[in-house]
């Protein structure tokens, strides 16, 4: 017996966008239909809105246990509800204890108890001294690793060396996981802390595109030396474009991902003072963005991950306006898919486009692509109904994220999540959250 149908003149399957009807069965897609199908179960007809794989995030900074009131499992997970977000990768900072044991592994999903309100994996983290801890965090079920090459901001996750990387790459290749990279070589001089803390072209330039580029460069010597999955998070240098390019035609293991605010914000239009924009790598020059842009397009760069990284407003420097002490990082879950769609519709992207770029290769990406990210018999049904045509301006009463800090306040965007499912259940139906306490741990 099906449990019901979706209705819609927009369902976004692989094989393109199409009238149809979605039918649900014990929290998978029993099977996608014309809308003429007669069924014998209750239909649900959003008309014109759109139904499409819920949205599938890699790189988020939960920051629990430890940082609950930088964020946490309860608020961040009905953010990505409210934004139509079904699955989460969480990284292994900023939470205290960072997830780089299995011990600290173990009390990261305790903390989950009672509050995942949506699907949550987990990266471990790769950091020096840790080699011993790999094999059982794999054990353990973490989906992958990630490491930085500069300073993470955060004392008890320090940077991991070449060194650290050639021991731990064989060990990943072997179990074909993917290792996660913060992709910038720092050189250790502060001296643009000395000029003006509150001015944007200082602190851009204080982390050039020198930096980045040299460190993927390291990366896909790596990759090609262990065979390991290689991933970088968040580009922001279209320098590094073409050796990532030749490197893909060579066949290595390498994928890449950018941010919304790299494709949506240009340094041009930051203005001194505004911190809310502060992240690392930083979002650079217009010109830069546009090949950005191209690369997605054209599928060098594989999706688009937030890389949501909150922190309270306080050590954001709102008020002083500080670029060389702000955190540095973007406060962005909830409007993952409107943030997007906006700045891509105008390029003549479709929500196909948006769905592979959020969804389906996420998916692919975190070894789920036989169960998520796709509108499609057997698969789960993870889904969101999406008014493509609505517009809002992003305003603080609505986030739900804890700190209502973020670049976006302000900026009209188009695109409302006006239903979330999860396997199949009605978790948000815009405003209100229907059911909680429905995410699954997912594990390798």
């Amino acid at each position: 017996m099906l449990d019901k149908a979706l209705k819609s003149q927009r369902v976004v399957t692989p094989e393109g966008v199409r009238p149809a009807l979605v039918l649900l069965q014990a929290g998978r897609i029993a099977d996608v239909v014309p809308l003429d199908t007669a069924v014998d179960c209750p239909i649900k007809d959003v008309q014109d809105c759109a139904i499409m794989p819920g949205v599938i995030d890699p790189h988020v900074h939960i920051n629990e246990p430890g940082r609950t009131d930088w964020e946490g499992f309860d608020t961040a997970t009905k953010a990505a509800l409210a934004g139509g977000l079904t699955t989460l990768v969480d990284m292994p900072l900023n939470s205290s204890p960072v997830t780089t044991s299995v011990t600290n592994f173990q009390e990261k999903l305790a903390a989950t108890q009672g509050q995942l309100h949506t699907n949550c994996g987990f990266w471990g983290g790769i950091v020096p001294g840790n080699a011993a801890e790999v094999e059982g965090l794999i054990a353990a079920g973490v989906l992958g690793f990630k490491a930085f090459l500069t300073h993470s901001g955060i004392d008890d996750f320090p940077n991991a060396t070449e060194a650290d990387l050639r021991r731990i790459m064989p060990v990943l290749a072997r179990h074909g996981l993917p290792l996660l990279v913060h992709c910038e070589l720092s050189h250790n001089d502060d001296s643009w802390k000395q000029r003006d803390k509150r001015s944007y072209p200082n602190y851009l330039a204080s982390r050039p595109k020198a930096w980045e580029d040299e460190a993927v460069a390291l990366m896909i010597r790596l990759c090609r030396e262990t065979g390991c999955r290689t991933h970088i998070v968040h580009l922001s240098s279209a320098n590094s474009l073409a050796p990532i390019a030749a490197a893909k035609a060579e066949g290595l293991p390498l994928t890449v991902e950018t941010g919304q605010h790299y494709l949506c914000f240009n340094a041009e239009d930051i203005a001194d003072g505004q911190t809310q924009f502060k992240c690392a790598p930083p979002i650079r020059e217009r010109s830069n963005n546009e090949q950005l842009w191209q690369a997605l397009q054209s599928g060098l760069i594989d999706f688009v991950a937030t890389d949501h990284s909150p922190a309270p407003p306080d050590l954001k420097q709102l008020e002083t306006g500080d670029f060389t002490t702000a955190w540095g990082g973007i406060a962005s879950l909830q409007f993952a898919l409107p943030v997007l769609w906006t700045a891509a519709e105008k390029r003549g992207a479709s929500l196909l486009d948006i769905s592979k770029w959020l969804s389906s290769n996420p998916a692919k990406f975190i070894g789920m692509s036989h169960r998520k990210g796709q509108i499609a018999k057997g698969y789960d049904a993870d889904l969101l109904v999406f008014d493509a045509e609505k517009q809002f301006t992003v305003e603080a009463g609505m986030v739900q994220h804890k700190h209502k800090v973020s670049p976006y306040l302000g900026q009209e965007l188009r695109g409302v999540v006006e239903q979330t499912y999860l396997q199949g259940v009605a978790v948000y139906e815009r405003p209100h959250f229907t059911r909680l306490n429905q995410g699954e741990i997912l594990t390798q």
